[in-house]
Formats: structure tokens, sequence, C-alpha cells
């Protein structure tokens, strides 16, 4: 009993440690985060004006704005996340729930696992031999957003293979046994209970792409543009147009780069401004996805 009570001591120390270290690092990181964001508000908070969410990039530091950099980021996001999420999801649910478990399956997961940790500029380069030269995409939105869908597609279906995974198989076994088809049971059920986990994959891949800058300005991304894409919106039948897709572009991470690599201070205040900006859009985003992930498991527990 003694030698019981001591290993048993030792093993809560030792996970009083852990948890001791644990907390360290997070408050470690959360302060590192809340450092950068207070740096960039003193330098450029006084740069967050209207005024710079209306203009055009400028060779003069005071009328410099970001209107295209953060329109063409939303539009290339929006490219993104409606290509990589659906078949990112779409691929993952297959692989887990429909797949035969043979050497090709086999070789397939192994290859989407390490496509995740490639780097980004070979994702650009592939985009510029194959989106912007083969299929005559041209310097695009649309292969913009082509690129980061793939940029990020392993990611979201590595997160969905792991939410799906982690359902009891009890689960599918109770559906089959009412009599509930094998699409009805991963649809109803299996996607339903792990949809908090996808979106989860989900955030993190779309706050890696809204980075991203290697890729674009290898597909031939404009460090300086004075001009919008075309509306997505018309005041005309069909109201909808689609010619904004090819249309040139810039974001902001790019926009950013373009004024810091510029001598004077101001332009580099400019920048802080951007980042903050930047900041705010991602956290944004995630705020949604997490919204919806808060209904998802909400649902579930009702």
């Amino acid at each position: 009993m003694n030698d019981l009570e001591k290993n048993v001591a030792r093993n809560r120390k030792l996970d009083g440690l852990f948890a001791v270290v644990g907390l360290l690092s997070t408050f470690i990181g959360l302060l590192t985060l809340a450092a950068l964001i207070v740096n960039l508000a003193i330098d450029g908070a006084a740069r967050l004006t209207p005024h710079f969410f209306i203009s055009y990039p400028s060779r003069f530091p005071a009328q410099a704005g970001i209107l295209s950099a953060w329109v063409g980021t939303t539009l290339v996001m929006v490219v993104t996340a409606l290509t990589a999420v659906p078949m990112g999801i779409a691929a993952g649910v297959y692989l887990e729930e429909y797949a035969p478990k043979n050497w090709l399956t086999a070789l397939i997961e192994i290859n989407i696992a390490n496509l995740a940790g490639v780097p980004s500029i070979v994702y650009g380069l592939m985009a510029l031999g194959f989106f912007v030269y083969q299929l005559n995409l041209g310097q695009s939105v649309l292969s913009a957003g082509l690129t980061l869908a793939l940029l990020i597609l392993p990611i979201v279906i590595v997160a969905t293979r792991e939410s799906i995974r982690a359902v009891p198989g009890s689960m599918r076994e109770a559906a089959y046994a009412l009599g509930a088809t094998k699409w009805q049971t991963t649809r109803d059920h299996v996607l339903a209970y792990s949809m908090g986990g996808i979106l989860t994959g989900v955030i993190i891949a779309l706050s890696r792409a809204i980075g991203e800058t290697a890729p674009l300005v290898t597909i031939g991304a404009l460090t300086f543009i004075a001009f919008l894409p075309d509306a997505p919106v018309k005041g005309e039948f069909p109201f909808l147009s689609f010619d904004w897709l090819m249309s040139p572009f810039t974001v902001m991470p790019i926009q950013m780069f373009n004024w810091v690599s510029r001598p004077q201070q101001e332009f580099h205040l400019n920048a802080a401004a951007t980042g903050l900006v930047l900041m705010v859009m991602t956290l944004a985003m995630n705020g949604i996805a997490i919204y919806f992930r808060y209904r998802f498991r909400k649902r579930i527990k009702w």
C-alpha cells in the first residue's frame, strides 16, 4: 500500500505540474497575441478612418487606403470557402464512411496527410502552371480562390475524418437497427454529431488561408491596384454577375507587404492599420463559424 500511495501521490504531482505548464503556455500565447494587437492598435489606430476603408492605394501615405485590398480579400475567401469546405467535407465523409479499406485508400490517406504539410509556395507554383496557364483562368480572383482552396483542402479533410471517427459506432448500429439507410445514418446522425469538430477544422483552415501571401504572389496578385472587380450583383436581369471571378485582384497581406517595404514611416503606420483590420476580419470570420458550431452542438444536446 505504501508503494501504491507513493505512486498515486507522484502521479498527482505530475498531473498538477502538467496543468501548470499548460496554463503557462496558454497564458504566454494569449499575452503574445494581446501584445501584437496592442502594438498594431498603437501604431495604426489613428489611420482607421472611413477614408482609409473607401480609398484606393496611393503613393501619398495620407491618401492611401485599403478598398481594393479588403474587397479582394473578401471575394477570394468567398471562392475559397465555397470550394474547399463542401469538397473537403464530402471527401472526408467518403474516405471514412464509404471507401473500402485497401491499399489504394491507404495511399490516398497518406498523401492527404502529407499535402497538409507542403509549403504554400509549392501550391502557388502548381496553380501558376495549371490554373493560370493550362486552364487559362489568368491572374484572377478565381485562380486565387482555387489556389487557397487546394492549400486548405487537406486540413478540412483530415479534420472531417477525425471528427467522424470520434462518433461512437453504436450510434450507427442503432440507426441501422431502426431501418435507416447508409446515407440517412451518415447525414442525420454521423454528420450531425461530428459537425462541431468539422467546423473547428474549417476555422483553422480559413484562418490560414486569409493570411497567405506566397501562393498569391506566385500566380500574379497585384501589389498596386486602383480599381475594384465587377460587382457580383447588378441592377438589371439576371441581377447576378460572375464577371468578378475573372478580375485582377490584390489582398490585404500583399498590401501590407507593399507598405512595409516602403522607407517612409507613414506607410508603416498604414501597414499596421491594415494588419489590425485583417485580424478583425479573421476574428469575425472565426466568430461566425464558432456561432454555427455552437448551434449544432446545442441542437444535439436537445
